[in-house]
């Protein structure tokens, strides 16, 4: 035995390796201290001095006993954790992320990590405002950040470190952040807000016979709110809950007579917490049965499962997709393991939180970017300690620390917003979800009604089990699709401003039977961009290649790439004639035109701008669905697993923008787009209508949708790739090179792509200018690599992509040009 082993751990010479939240393309080396050597373990974070002064939080990924040979070590300054917060699979995974998305691990900590867990010197603290806490329980030194805190308002870490004369302050911060004493300073974001619902009830003063003749005989005068509480006693007989428009509906009467009731103290606003699908959704049974559909849906994803790690459940729109997926958690929670659900909107998931909580009660987590810091911090925590065991989340849900997972639903599984575009690492939570399954030997189960091409060829190859469920839960029917003809329609004189005839008498009829309307126009704001008829100028954002769109509701003209917004144009600013014209149109406009044409209209809109400020998206969504809007006009937001029991007629106001938008999945995107705003018809008993407006009605997308033919585009958009070198016959590796002068960054792409083609060859296309060229004052030049995916090493391409990558930035010449890899841009 050597002497080295005779000695105890705390007498050995320790040196970890040290993951920090920066892009640097190694982990560094520090040494530990003896008084720290026990303290220390893979996956507890240390604090640590990187560069002159900055001070980070890193975690620790390996501890050796070998100090570095090119540099010397700085010893750490302290550990920060009792126990580790990361787990060694999520170091693996944060790996593999790092290779397979070509970015370093540290990006991949920075977004892994909630900013509660990675405080930096420069990280800001505020003083918790709960008036329970008790300071007096302080220490000393405790005591004094409180203190500093109630006069400054906020400190950063590195103000703390001065105030109290030393480095090592992030346990105490961690204590008074753990206690609750202190926050993370941030905007506050919003966060998962239950639906509530607004109920009229009598006043107790009214509750005996006597009082509610008197009442009667009152109200001889106003015959109106009479009508009112005659139908209010009625529905008292049936219902134990009566909303405002329950009333109107039973009574006839408008909104200034329940107002009338309410201002004299007869009636009373209750608000209550209230499941969004309730009266409406058989998922509200905590014991609901399968139809024979979903029976036979579930046996064969079990059946799969004994032999595939991965499952494609094509179901169409409201066939009960949902309920597969709680019966198959139940299912893992028996076995003693956790599972994680995937939506790709933090809307979605706030709407199905209801239905889960209802099924899992206290086990079940929510997690998204929304949360505040803290929070985000607090289900982190859950989950390690496993109190946690089924968690609901947006793609960053992946990234937290599990044990035991056995099942990943990732639900809608087509969307883009699975990908993550900036920043690094540019990851595809449906893709690292399938290597995160591998990790805990879990099953995953891929769902959507129009799933992504790759999926499904993975499907039909047999690399995936496929399982269709192509009929609607119970009597519901797919919506009848009808295509109308725009350039006909104006010729006919059928056109109202953006409405054709048929559309506004589809309207007309669906207010008379009282249901509900949803138009979509896939672009936010008033005007896409304003344009001089004189002279033709338009008006641009001054740090971008892009039009500025002008904004109604702020009257402002925006760039929707980099925020930057001006005051809107009445006079050309070339030609200085006041000629300014409005060209296209955006969900404001449509609202503006269709309370022209139908005055008596209620009419509610769902965008990026509309759902702005806390709890924006569920004012609107619960605004509707209590049905105060007859029609809600959206982009693609509300195409997204919305479920509204009362809507009956769908319109897309413009088909065309979509279909002919220039990139290789135009077409697919353009099919699910329009059937996943086709489901959002006419999923209970009535069948719904969709109206298509568009120009070239003879569109083979087009048919079909009409024909809801999932198979026929699957079919003819895998031969096209096929023949054109795309996925998911080819990888797609995009690389931007970018830089604020023109003639630099076209220089530097073109010697880029020469160095590339040396050893890949025709593989590499491009340089060219993408779409928009120009962002945030910064020229880009696009690289795209077409890589086959049969007889060749992705492996090896990346790293010859990295050498050349690395030969290009030691280039003087190539100073301050920066390249950004997108692997799988799609």
């Amino acid at each position: 035995m050597s002497e080295l082993e005779l000695l105890p751990r705390n007498r050995k010479t320790l040196f970890v390796e040290v993951v920090l939240p920066l892009a640097i393309a190694k982990t560094y080396t520090y040494r530990v201290p003896y008084e720290l050597n026990e303290r220390v373990e893979i996956g507890v974070r240390v604090i640590v001095q990187f560069g002159k002064n900055k001070i980070y939080s890193g975690i620790v990924k390996s501890i050796t006993e070998e100090a570095p040979s090119k540099y010397e070590a700085k010893y750490i300054l302290d550990v920060a954790d009792d126990e580790p917060i990361v787990n060694e699979r999520q170091l693996q995974l944060w790996d593999w992320m790092a290779d397979y998305y070509m970015c370093h691990t540290g990006d991949v900590m920075q977004a892994a990590l909630p900013a509660a867990l990675k405080m930096a010197s420069e990280t800001k603290i505020v003083a918790s405002d709960n008036p329970d806490l008790d300071r007096s329980l302080l220490s000393d030194k405790g005591y004094m950040v409180l203190d500093a805190l109630d006069v400054a308002g906020e400190l950063s870490v590195n103000d703390v470190m001065k105030i109290l004369g030393q480095k090592s302050v992030f346990p105490l911060l961690r204590s008074l952040f753990e206690h609750g004493y202190i926050l993370i300073s941030e905007e506050i974001k919003e966060k998962y807000k239950p639906k509530t619902k607004v109920f009229l009830k009598l006043s107790k003063v009214f509750f005996d016979d006597d009082s509610k003749r008197a009442l009667l005989d009152e109200l001889n005068r106003a015959p109106k709110q009479q009508d009112a509480i005659l139908a209010y006693f009625q529905l008292r007989k049936t219902k134990s809950d009566i909303s405002r428009q329950d009333l109107m509906e039973a009574s006839g009467c408008g909104t200034s007579a329940i107002t009338g009731l309410i201002d004299k103290g007869v009636l009373e606003v209750e608000e209550k917490v209230v499941s969004r699908f309730e009266g409406t959704d058989i998922l509200l049974s905590p014991d609901f049965k399968f139809s024979e559909a979903q029976q036979r849906a579930y046996d064969e994803i079990k059946s799969y499962f004994n032999e595939k790690d991965v499952v494609l459940l094509h179901g169409v729109t409201a066939s009960g997709k949902t309920q597969l997926y709680i019966r198959l958690i139940e299912e893992t929670l028996a076995q003693g393991k956790n599972a994680l659900y995937l939506l790709p909107e933090i809307a979605l998931t706030a709407q199905i939180t209801e239905r889960l909580k209802l099924h899992f009660g206290d086990k079940l987590g929510v997690y998204h970017s929304k949360f505040n810091d803290n929070e985000r911090a607090e289900v982190w925590h859950k989950v390690r300690k496993g109190e946690f065991q089924v968690i609901i989340g947006a793609r960053s849900s992946i990234f937290l620390p599990f044990k035991d997972l056995g099942l990943l639903i990732v639900d809608e599984e087509h969307e883009n917003s699975y990908k993550q575009y900036d920043p690094a690492p540019r990851y595809h939570a449906r893709d690292t979800a399938i290597y995160l399954a591998h990790q805990h030997q879990a099953k995953v189960l891929l769902g959507s009604a129009t799933p992504s091409v790759e999926s499904y060829y993975n499907a039909k190859a047999g690399k995936y089990g496929l399982v269709k469920l192509l009929e609607r839960f119970g009597d519901a029917k797919l919506p009848a699709i009808q295509v109308v003809d725009v350039t006909e329609a104006s010729r006919k004189d059928e056109m109202s401003s953006y409405f054709s005839k048929a559309l506004l008498t589809a309207i007309q009829e669906a207010i008379e039977r009282k249901e509900q309307i949803i138009l979509f126009q896939n672009r936010r704001g008033h005007t896409p961009f304003l344009q001089c008829g004189t002279c033709g100028y338009v008006a641009k954002c001054v740090n971008c290649d892009v039009s500025l769109t002008y904004h109604k509701t702020s009257n402002l003209l925006h760039c929707h790439y980099c925020g930057f917004s001006e005051d809107t144009l009445n006079v050309c600013p070339a030609c200085g004639m006041p000629n300014m014209q409005s060209k296209g149109f955006g969900t404001e406009r449509v609202e503006e035109e269709l309370e022209l044409l139908m005055p008596d209209l209620r009419i509610g809109r769902l965008d990026l701008d509309s759902t702005k400020g806390k709890y924006g998206f569920d004012r609107v969504i619960s605004a509707f669905d209590n049905q105060e809007f007859d029609v809600l006009i959206g982009t693609q937001m509300i195409t997204k697993g919305l479920d509204f029991g009362n809507v009956s007629l769908i319109g897309i106001i413009n088909a065309d923008g979509m279909i002919n938008f220039p990139d290789f999945r135009a077409y697919e995107r353009a099919f699910s787009l329009f059937s996943q705003v086709a489901g959002r018809a006419g999923r209970r008993q009535a069948e719904g209508t969709v109206i298509i407006q568009t120009y070239t009605p003879n569109h083979r997308i087009l048919e079909q949708v009409r024909n809801h033919d999932y198979e026929d585009m699957f079919m003819t958009e895998v031969t096209e790739r096929k023949n054109y070198q795309y996925p998911p016959f080819y990888r797609l590796i995009k690389l931007d090179v970018k830089h604020p002068d023109k003639d630099l960054v076209h220089a530097a792409a073109s010697h880029l792509a020469s160095l590339l083609r040396q050893t890949l060859g025709q593989r590499v296309l491009g340089p060219e200018p993408p779409l928009v060229a120009r962002v945030r004052n910064n020229f880009i030049q696009t690289i795209t690599l077409k890589i086959e995916r049969k007889d060749i090493s992705i492996v090896k391409v990346k790293e010859l992509i990295r050498q050349a990558i690395l030969h290009f930035e030691l280039d003087k010449k190539n100073k301050g040009v920066r390249v950004q890899i997108d692997v799988d841009p799609y």
